[in-house]
């Protein structure tokens, strides 16, 4: 038996992405700040998890926990996954694309973190503080240890990086993609504070795995 990720319906709407009013940390790859419109879609509430992904393919990580979030895992295994689930499913199941994801992480909030201006440990997985201390718990943390957002959404700062499906531009003014290098958003366990901000934005190679990067699914197949 095959376990889809629970998945959390969000409304449509519209809001700002991009550089906040007075985030100090803001950078050019978040600039301009510009207005989208996101139609109604579902996001996982929580990462895809180790169990989760060796149901596709059981020989990932052994030692692993089942629950903690599956890392090591590339943009391309993270489309090979959302391929077999939507055939296992019956639904397209996709990565969120970078808008979605930034507007679900922002959940109405304008600020830098969707819980106000400022993260503490007690909102979110990340290890340092922005002096450089050691102040997390240094590892991955199983979905549902921290606060959900107000769209009951989990981790969406910190724990793991997330592919997102969108090829990456180094701003918002750029047309394209820039080579074979997709983005990543949410900040991980490994980060301090600034990095896990709503607009935080990088980009990887397709091929790159890292131990702190993972994904979580969309799909735009409501319920009708």
């Amino acid at each position: 038996m095959i376990h889809d990720p629970q998945l959390v319906t969000l409304p449509g709407g519209e809001f700002t992405m991009g550089e906040g009013v007075g985030d100090k940390f803001a950078n050019d790859t978040e600039r301009p700040a510009h207005r989208v419109t996101i139609a109604p879609f579902a996001l996982g509430r929580f990462l895809v998890t180790v169990g989760e992904y060796r149901e596709f393919r059981p020989e990932h990580a052994p030692d692993d926990s089942a629950e903690l979030p599956v890392v090591n895992v590339s943009w391309n295994d993270a489309q090979a996954y959302c391929d077999w689930l939507s055939t296992q499913s019956g639904r397209r199941c996709r990565l969120p694309g970078e808008a979605e994801w930034e507007y679900a992480c922002r959940a109405g909030s304008t600020t830098p973190f969707e819980c106000g201006h400022e993260i503490t440990t007690r909102d979110a997985n990340y290890f340092y503080s922005e002096s450089g201390e050691r102040i997390g718990p240094g590892r991955r943390t199983r979905g549902g240890e921290y606060p959900a957002n107000a769209f009951g959404l989990h981790d969406m700062h910190g724990n793991v990086c997330e592919w997102v499906e969108d090829a990456w531009r180094p701003n918002y003014l750029a047309a394209a993609g820039v080579g074979d290098r997709h983005v990543i958003r949410g900040g991980a366990w490994d980060y301090l504070p600034r990095l896990l901000r709503s607009a935080w934005r990088d980009g990887l190679p397709v091929d790159c795995r890292r131990d702190n990067l993972g994904f979580r699914i969309a799909t735009s197949d409501l319920p009708r």
